[in-house]
């Protein structure tokens, strides 16, 4: 993808966000996972044969469907299948759209009202928020944000960078096969494997590209980057996951506060490590610190992919 349409697919998504007026794509690739699970569960089990269909025909039928569009557009007018392209990579983001349905858990809380801010963030976490406390609403807000500045943000930046927007198609269908039947809990240990494992190799880049770049812009934003680094560097291989640990260690020893620690899924305690040092109480300004190391980020990102893009003209 041209330096230009990555900027113009990025403007679009800081400009836009995610309209409420109009259908995303997410909605439809959701709708066919949850068709397509239960009737390949219901012919073959909650098994990883099922499992691995399942991530096969969602990402064949998602790109197929975004590689024809683009060859239509192409046929009918070249510049139109270039603004399809760009169209279509500006779905794959979700910087604004991150920032905005955030801000609504703090919005609540300021307001003080937990259990509209229990409810905002339900809709961004999937952990169980019913009986959390305010500081416990405030640390998950922090958490996923940290963690989605890889998966919504950089993630998607890396792969428009790499292959375009059918590449970016390709993690974002990844991305919401493991966000729906990637858990580790009976009914989707074996069916989601695939899509989990899946998901794992694709932010691997990603989640350390965005680990790296939040300890670099952080004393440009008037945080510890030296802080960040040593925690990043301490505490990366602590979750569970081998990429989340990035994003949220350097979160974390930037911002000077702890993340992590036991958290409640579909009624089951888990008993997650922490990540930072509880140097501070967490507080609304660690939100707000957040969204600056998350813009602070993106644009990190993008001026090292836009350099490689001109060095590999040159």
């Amino acid at each position: 993808m041209t330096a230009t349409a990555l900027l113009a697919a990025l403007a679009l998504d800081l400009l836009l966000g995610d309209p409420r007026s109009i259908p995303h794509p997410v909605v439809a690739v959701g709708r066919w996972i949850q068709w397509l699970e239960g009737l390949l569960t219901q012919r073959l089990g909650r098994t990883k044969r099922a499992g691995v269909l399942l991530t096969f025909l969602t990402l064949t039928a998602a790109t197929g469907v975004a590689a024809s569009i683009l060859w239509v557009a192409g046929l009918l007018h070249p510049w139109l299948g270039i603004a399809t392209g760009i169209l279509m990579a500006y779905t794959t983001l979700a910087l604004k759209g991150l920032h905005q349905e955030s801000r609504k858990v703090i919005r609540a809380l300021e307001e003080e009202d937990l259990a509209e801010a229990r409810k905002a963030l339900s809709l961004i976490v999937g952990r169980d928020t019913e009986k959390l406390d305010e500081e416990a609403v405030l640390r998950a807000c922090i958490e996923t944000v940290a963690e989605n500045s890889s998966d919504a943000v950089i993630g998607p930046l890396f792969y428009l960078w790499l292959g375009g927007p059918l590449l970016a198609v390709a993690y974002k269908v990844v991305n919401t096969l493991d966000s729906m039947v990637g858990y580790r809990n009976e009914r989707y240990r074996e069916v989601g494997w695939a899509s989990a494992r899946l998901d794992d190799l694709a932010n691997w880049i990603p989640a350390r590209l965005t680990g790296l770049a939040m300890v670099a812009v952080a004393p440009l934003i008037g945080l510890s980057g030296p802080h960040g680094w040593r925690i990043l560097r301490r505490d990366r291989h602590a979750h569970s996951s081998p990429n989340a640990g990035w994003p949220e260690a350097a979160a974390a020893g930037t911002l000077g506060i702890q993340l992590g620690g036991a958290s409640t899924y579909q009624g089951v305690l888990c008993d997650k490590p922490t990540l930072g040092d509880p140097s501070s109480p967490i507080s609304t300004a660690h939100y707000g610190a957040m969204i600056r190391l998350m813009y602070g980020t993106a644009a990190t990102v993008v001026a090292t992919l836009l350099l490689l893009s001109f060095g590999r003209v040159l």
